[in-house]
């Protein structure tokens, strides 16, 4: 199979890196300073959302900004200490394209994103992140944001990712979509095309574009 795309769009954590540790270490922490039963946390999705959805959930309106300021501290915090690890693939598949044909689409705040971005020697030209944004995934805004700054057409751009809500966002953007199952279980995801990570992929940039195919 080969997908043909002007643009590819990539989710961050669990498409490029693996955050999970952090995010547990993190979240953990979080929801013992608020009071949070395990119960409580239990019940929300935390993968693939950003952090006001996510504290507006479980917390009272008034307490969900200080809420938010807190988990960026704590996650950003965590980088240093082995809180991201880049994903088998990533490097050589975004070395093999051009800087202006690719972008960072991420729930994550963008301090908290390029953080873990720079921990890793991974320097988008574009990134778009929870700052930029007034609807995160599965809204189709963060992607649709993401090829209007590349200046190209929605239907030309793929768009990767692990999570169920961002495989939603790009289809409801009318992208297509390649999922990865490094978070999820091939049969979670809804996706033109399911892999493994990106090491099961190559690129190859013509004068026509981006060809994406799957390595025999």
């Amino acid at each position: 199979m080969t997908i043909h795309a002007h643009a590819l769009l990539f989710d961050n954590d669990g498409t490029l890196v693996s955050s999970l540790a952090s995010v547990d270490r993190c979240w953990t922490r979080w929801a013992r300073e608020y009071g949070l039963t395990a119960e409580e946390f239990g019940r929300v999705e935390l993968h693939g959302r950003t952090a006001v959805e996510i504290a507006a959930d479980l917390l009272p309106a008034e307490v969900v900004p200080e809420a938010v300021a807190r988990i960026e501290q704590l996650e950003v915090e965590d980088v240093p200490d082995g809180g991201v690890r880049l994903l088998p693939g990533t490097a050589d598949f975004l070395a093999s394209l051009p800087a202006d044909r690719w972008a960072v689409v991420t729930s994550a705040t963008r301090r908290l994103a390029e953080a873990r971005l720079d921990a890793v020697g991974i320097l988008p030209k574009t990134l778009i992140a929870a700052d930029d944004i007034t609807r995160g995934k599965p809204d189709p805004e963060p992607y649709l944001l993401a090829a209007w700054q590349l200046g190209v057409d929605p239907a030309d751009c793929v768009v990767f990712e692990d999570a169920p809500a961002g495989l939603a966002a790009g289809r409801a953007a009318g992208m297509t979509t390649v999922a990865l199952t490094t978070t999820h279980q091939a049969h979670e995801l809804d996706a033109d095309l399911v892999v493994k990570d990106l090491s099961a992929l190559s690129a190859l940039v013509t004068d026509r574009g981006v060809e994406i195919s799957v390595r025999a």
